[in-house]
C-alpha cells in the first residue's frame, strides 16, 4: 500500500459505524431497557470455517480494571483456543491481540491508549497480526471517537455484549480491508455454555449477573455493561459444582451489583442473592466470596444467610463513596448515612468477625469541607479494614460529568491525603490485632517480591506472606502471625493449632 493510499484510508469517513453498530449512552433511553425482555440462548458454538483457523498462531489478552473483566477474558481466552490459537504472553508473536479494557477511571483508559500507541510501531512492522480493542471502553462514543480518528492501526472493536460473537468478528477482521466494529448489540441476552480457560486452579470467579440499573451519576458501568439481567441459578450452581469437582479452593460470585440478583427472574418469586448463597453454601468447596454490593439492595434474608458461615467467608465489601447524605444523594446512591451505618452494624452484628472494605470518592462536585469531615467520621465510626479511594474525575456520558467539577485539584489532593492516612491507621489497626494469632491461608502462589517466600489470603482477605514448600500451593494451612504491616501480615507454618475466627 502507497503512502498515498495509507493516507486516504486515516482519512476515510467512519460515520457508519456509528449509525449502524454504536449507540452513545443515554440516561433515559438506559432507564427505559429494563422493560426489554432477556433471552437466554444456550446454542454458542464455533462457526465450522473458524474451528481451525487458529492452528499454528498464538493470541495474547491484556487485561485492564476488575474482576468482571479477568472473566471476560477467561471467556475469550476459551472461545479463541477452540478456534486452534495458542494463549502467548510475547507480543511479537502474536497474531491475535485484544486490549480488554476499564472505563471506570481516567487512568485506565490512558494506559490502555498509551499501549495502543506502543503497538503501533509493531503494526507497522508485522501489518497482518489482528489489534483489538473490547471491553468497557469500547462502550464509550469519546473513545470511539479518538481510536477512529487517531488509531487507524486497530482492526477491530468490540463492545462487552458482542463476546460470545468474537469468531465471527475475529473473521471479518481477518479478512476485510476495513475496521471492523460491533458495539452495543444484544445487551438483553445472556449466553450460556461459552468456553473458559481460566487462570490457575485455586481460586475461580463465576458471573451471577450482568449490567446494573443503579445509574449513580458518576458511574458509566450501566451504559457499557447493560442492564441487570440474571443468570438462572441451575447454571450457576452447576458450574460452582463443576469447579468443586476440579478441585478449586474458592469461589468469588460476580456482579456489577450482586444484591440485586434475581430482580429480573420473575419465574422465580422472591429468589434473591440469599437464597442462591444458601444453597451454594452446601456445595463442598472451602470457601464462597461474591463482590461487588450495593447497600441498597443488601438485605436481612442474604445476612441472615451469611452468618451461618460454612464456607461462606467473612469479607463484607460495602461502597460507601459518601459519608454524606446530601453527596450521596447528587450521587444517585439511592441510602443515606444513616442507612448504610444501620446495615453496617447489623451486618456486623450478626458476623461479629467480618472484615469490612470499601469504596470512597473525595472531591465530588460541590462537596464542601464540612461534607468530606461526614466522610472522615464515617470512616471512623466503621474502622474499615481496608479502602478503594480515588479522587473524583468526570467520565463522558455520565450525568455527573455535565456539573461543574468545582473542587480544585489540590483540594481533592488534600483530601485524599488525609482520608488514606486515617485508613491506613484502621488498616494497621484491625492487622495488629491478629499478632500471635493463627489463621486459614489459602496458599496461591509465591510473594511478588521474594519467590522463596509463599503468599495466600485469609478468609477475611487479608494478605499473609510466609516460607513453606512450594507443595503448599493450592493447599489451606494454618498460619502463625507473627508481624503485622498496614496492608498485609507475616507468619509461620503451624501444623496442628485452633484457628480463630478472624
Amino acid at each position: 500500500m502507497s503512502e498515498d493510499q495509507k493516507e486516504v484510508k486515516q482519512e476515510k469517513d467512519y460515520s457508519k459505524y456509528f449509525q449502524s453498530t454504536f449507540k452513545a449512552p443515554s440516561l433515559k433511553e438506559a432507564r427505559r431497557r429494563r422493560k426489554n425482555t432477556i433471552q437466554y440462548l444456550n446454542d454458542f458454538s464455533i462457526p465450522e470455517d473458524m474451528k481451525t483457523i487458529g492452528q499454528g498462531k498464538q493470541f495474547m489478552i491484556q487485561t485492564y480494571g476488575c474482576q468482571m473483566n479477568e472473566h471476560d477474558t477467561e471467556v475469550m481466552a476459551g472461545i479463541l483456543s477452540e478456534m486452534g490459537y495458542t494463549a502467548t504472553e510475547d507480543p511479537e508473536v502474536a497474531d491475535v491481540i485484544l486490549l480488554n479494557t476499564c472505563a471506570i477511571r481516567e487512568n485506565a483508559e490512558n494506559r490502555v491508549f498509551g499501549e495502543i500507541g506502543h503497538l503501533k510501531t509493531m503494526k507497522r512492522e508485522r501489518p497482518d497480526f489482528i489489534l483489538g480493542i473490547c471491553g468497557c471502553m469500547a462502550q464509550e462514543e469519546s473513545v470511539i471517537n479518538t481510536i477512529l480518528q487517531k488509531h487507524p492501526q486497530v482492526d477491530l472493536i468490540f463492545g462487552t455484549h458482542n463476546i460470545h460473537r468474537l469468531p465471527q468478528l475475529l473473521k471479518e477482521a481477518l479478512f476485510s480491508k476495513e475496521m471492523v466494529m460491533e458495539v452495543w448489540s444484544k445487551e438483553g441476552d445472556i449466553v450460556e455454555n461459552l468456553p473458559k480457560v481460566r487462570n490457575g486452579n485455586i481460586r475461580g470467579w463465576v458471573n451471577i449477573m450482568y449490567g446494573c440499573d443503579k445509574f449513580c451519576t458518576y458511574c458509566i458501568v450501566p451504559y457499557t455493561r447493560g442492564k441487570e439481567r440474571s443468570r438462572h441459578p441451575k447454571e450457576i450452581i452447576e458450574e460452582v459444582r463443576s469447579l468443586a469437582r476440579q478441585g478449586y479452593k474458592e469461589i468469588t460470585l460476580l456482579g456489577q451489583n450482586v444484591n440485586a440478583y434475581g430482580k429480573d427472574l420473575k419465574e422465580l418469586e422472591n429468589y434473591g442473592l440469599g437464597d442462591l448463597m444458601d444453597e451454594i453454601r452446601k456445595i463442598d468447596i472451602p470457601r464462597i466470596r461474591f463482590t461487588t454490593s450495593h447497600p441498597r439492595d443488601f438485605d436481612d434474608h442474604l445476612i441472615e444467610v451469611l452468618a451461618k458461615g460454612g464456607n461462606l467467608v467473612e469479607h463484607i465489601h460495602l461502597p460507601v463513596q459518601s459519608g454524606n447524605s446530601d453527596i450521596l444523594k447528587i450521587m444517585g446512591r439511592s441510602y443515606t448515612r444513616e442507612r448504610y451505618l444501620d446495615l453496617f452494624h447489623k451486618i456486623k452484628n450478626a458476623i461479629p468477625h467480618a472484615s469490612f472494605t470499601t469504596d470512597i470518592i473525595v472531591g465530588f462536585p460541590n462537596e464542601t469541607d464540612e461534607q468530606f469531615e461526614d466522610t472522615m467520621s464515617l470512616v471512623k465510626e466503621c474502622e474499615f479494614d481496608g479502602a478503594y479511594t480515588f479522587i473524583y474525575s468526570p467520565r463522558a456520558g455520565t450525568p455527573a460529568a455535565k456539573m461543574e467539577d468545582n473542587i480544585p485539584m489540590e483540594v481533592k489532593k488534600e483530601r485524599l491525603q488525609r482520608l488514606n492516612k486515617l485508613v491506613n491507621e484502621f488498616a494497621l489497626k484491625k492487622n495488629s490485632q491478629l499478632y500471635g494469632e493463627v489463621v486459614e491461608v489459602l496458599v496461591e502462589g509465591t510473594s511478588k517480591k521474594n519467590s522463596d517466600v509463599l503468599s495466600g489470603h485469609t478468609r477475611t482477605n487479608k494478605v499473609v506472606n510466609f516460607r513453606g514448600p512450594k507443595s503448599l500451593i493450592g493447599e489451606l494451612v494454618n498460619v502463625r502471625i507473627t508481624e503485622t504491616k498496614t496492608w498485609s501480615l507475616t507468619g509461620e507454618m503451624v501444623k496442628e493449632a485452633s484457628v480463630i475466627s478472624e
